[in-house]
């Protein structure tokens, strides 16, 4: 089953406006929708392989407030 993790920018820019915290990750498969602040990605054996995050209480020092943390090698194409 394919899984598709989408940064809603919408409801990034409006938490940014209204200093909410809404969840603006989006994990969507074939039969639903599900919304979190952070995401975590299992490989098969149920280790976690990677992490989507949203912190705007505390950014990255480049001021980013979602990112994917990596947890092995990552390939740039």
């Amino acid at each position: 089953m394919k899984t598709i993790i989408h940064v809603n920018r919408a409801k990034l820019a409006s938490n940014r406006k209204s200093g909410h915290r809404e969840p603006v990750i989006t994990v969507k498969t074939y039969k639903s929708n599900r919304y979190a602040n952070e995401v975590v990605i299992y490989d098969s054996q149920g280790v976690a392989v990677a992490r989507v995050v949203y912190r705007p209480d505390k950014p990255l020092s480049c001021g980013a407030q979602v990112w994917v943390e990596a947890y092995h090698q990552v390939a740039v194409l």
